[in-house]
């Protein structure tokens, strides 16, 4: 990695919050509420230092979780995100760089030719939370609903546990990416900085409120699905609804699009690759006697298939003017592609899983289903062979809350597990 910027100050208005953090900040709430006791669901399974560090910075690694979801920070804006991850990983002996545009963190534990990296998002998404914790967000319109904080905190365990080994098999880089949540994602950002410079593998892990905690869900092949941004835009001179037949109907317009695109893709992609475009927005008018100039469509098209997500923008464009020319409306399609699916190879996730069982047991390791929602963790694997798998998050009791939503919580039983599973399979992709 030459590309990298290391700096000790982060650029960016901290909006008056502190720029250098304490665990013990974060263990006693502004209400006065302590955390429960959090239980290591893999204590004693090693290696000894692995345990220690446990033991000794589990409170830590609660706390750090805990004060990123008070505190979250939306794409490309983790300006004290970022300067936490770099204050704890220093307070390790490490030398974490921040990628160029100011936000995220790459840095290296060990050392030798042979690399495998680590990867957590470290972003927030623009809703306002509704949990009612404790240490619930303090910002307005944003909040931790994907987990991405326990991501954060699991991967910065992670690597002060790898600190602290006698030794290492080799080298592990500890990515901290920003962006996820926006298309096409902060993946694209470390790559472009020389992240993956050097890297052989690379895994991750994503909470999955589906899951009860110290189960790992894994698969190999595609994990999760290709996913595009389609907005339709629609002109016409406009008219009285008495007289469609002096201008051009553009809602009328907007309704075959609507209706057409998606049974017509159905009958040109493969139906086993699982594309679907859904729409999500239509606005046109205001009038009910009057046909309005202007429309607009957007939606999402997704794709499991990585040869069809390929194919799809030109037969988009082909199938929306054979089926709006007849009408005379004037259009333009605006086809932004997102990210591809996330597929993991054979070999990747059979390191994976042995990480699993030597941090968990045999029994920690489920399948899972291919989900419909794009990660931009599939940019990283268009580059080096990895994996990728679902934390389980679920406490087995209650609502399972799910992700993007203002009410998601998680068990924070699975940062343990979350930080054991991680350094296995570290160890056993360099082993």
């Amino acid at each position: 990695m030459t590309v990298l910027d290391s700096r000790p100050e982060v650029p960016g208005d901290h909006g008056g919050r502190p720029t250098s953090f304490e665990a013990s900040h974060a263990l006693i709430t502004a209400d006065g509420v302590s955390m429960a006791p959090v239980t290591d669901l893999g204590a004693g399974r090693g290696p000894f230092w692995l345990d220690e560090w446990l033991e000794r910075g589990g409170t830590d690694l609660v706390a750090w979780r805990r004060h990123i979801h008070a505190h979250p920070e939306l794409a490309r804006h983790e300006f004290a995100t970022t300067e936490l991850i770099c204050d704890i990983l220093r307070s390790a002996g490490l030398d974490p760089e921040i990628l160029p545009g100011g936000t995220g963190v790459v840095c290296d534990v060990g050392s030798g030719d042979r690399c495998v990296a680590l990867r957590a998002d470290i972003d927030a998404l623009p809703l306002t939370e509704a949990t009612g914790l404790p240490y619930s967000s303090t910002v307005d319109g944003a909040a931790h609903a994907c987990g991405h904080d326990a991501h954060t905190a699991i991967l910065l365990g992670a690597a002060k546990a790898l600190a602290s080994a006698p030794e290492l098999p080799g080298r592990v880089r500890l990515i901290f990416q920003p962006a996820e949540e926006v298309m096409p994602g902060g993946a694209l950002d470390v790559i472009t900085a020389g992240g993956l410079d050097g890297v052989d593998r690379i895994f991750g892990l994503h909470c999955d409120p589906r899951v009860e905690v110290g189960k790992i869900g894994t698969r190999v092949g595609a994990l999760t699905s290709a996913a595009d941004l389609i907005e339709l835009r629609l002109t016409s001179p406009g008219g009285h609804t008495s007289r469609p037949h002096l201008t051009a109907d553009l809602v009328h317009a907007l309704g075959v699009a609507i209706t057409s695109l998606p049974s017509l893709l159905s009958r040109r992609v493969d139906p086993r690759s699982g594309t679907v475009l859904v729409w999500g927005a239509v606005h046109a008018g205001q009038a009910a006697n009057a046909v309005p100039e202007e429309g607009v469509l957007r939606g999402t098209l997704r794709t499991a298939d990585h040869e069809v997500w390929k194919a799809l923008e030109p037969l988009v464009r082909s199938s929306v003017e054979s089926l709006l020319t007849p009408y005379g409306v004037g259009f333009e399609l605006d086809y932004r592609r997102g990210v591809p699916p996330v597929v993991g190879d054979e070999d990747s996730t059979a390191l994976l899983r042995a990480g699993i069982e030597a941090a968990l047991g045999d029994d920690a390791v489920t399948g899972t289903e291919q989900s419909s929602g794009g990660e931009d963790f599939a940019w990283y694997l268009e580059h080096v062979p990895g994996a990728f798998c679902r934390l389980g998050v679920w406490s087995g009791e209650g609502d399972q809350r799910d992700l993007h939503r203002p009410t998601f919580e998680l068990d924070e039983c699975a940062l343990h597990v979350g930080v054991r599973v991680l350094v296995h399979t570290a160890l056993a992709a360099l082993a």
